[in-house]
């Protein structure tokens, strides 16, 4: 395993009520590593976090691991099959604004 995949794996299931459901997939190509996640359906409001934050803060931290190993990491979390998305609520008008790797690194300043 990995490190990137390795340290995936250990924040996830820290998170999560059922650790025996997390699958991590991962795969490598001319744009970087791609982690795919599955979590059992319960567990998905915990890996997403309110208005996303979580599902942000781990792709942030996946960066920051790929960039000490020159690799440019990216998460998928995979809806679990008859996973419902909520109903949007107030101003979606940010809802699907996605940072570039640009971007979070000036949030972090580095």
């Amino acid at each position: 395993m990995e490190k990137d995949q390795e340290f995936l794996d250990y924040l996830v299931r820290g998170l999560v009520d059922h650790p025996e459901a997390v699958k991590i997939n991962r795969t490598v190509d001319e744009m970087g590593v791609l982690l795919s996640l599955d979590v059992h359906p319960e567990d998905m409001g915990k890996i997403i976090g309110r208005s996303g934050n979580t599902a942000k803060a781990i792709r942030i931290l996946l960066r920051v691991v790929g960039m000490k190993n020159n690799a440019r990491v990216n998460l998928k979390i995979n809806e679990p099959e008859g996973g419902k998305r909520p109903e949007p609520r107030g101003d979606t008008s940010m809802a699907h604004k996605v940072d570039s790797v640009d971007d979070v690194m000036e949030d972090l300043k580095m």
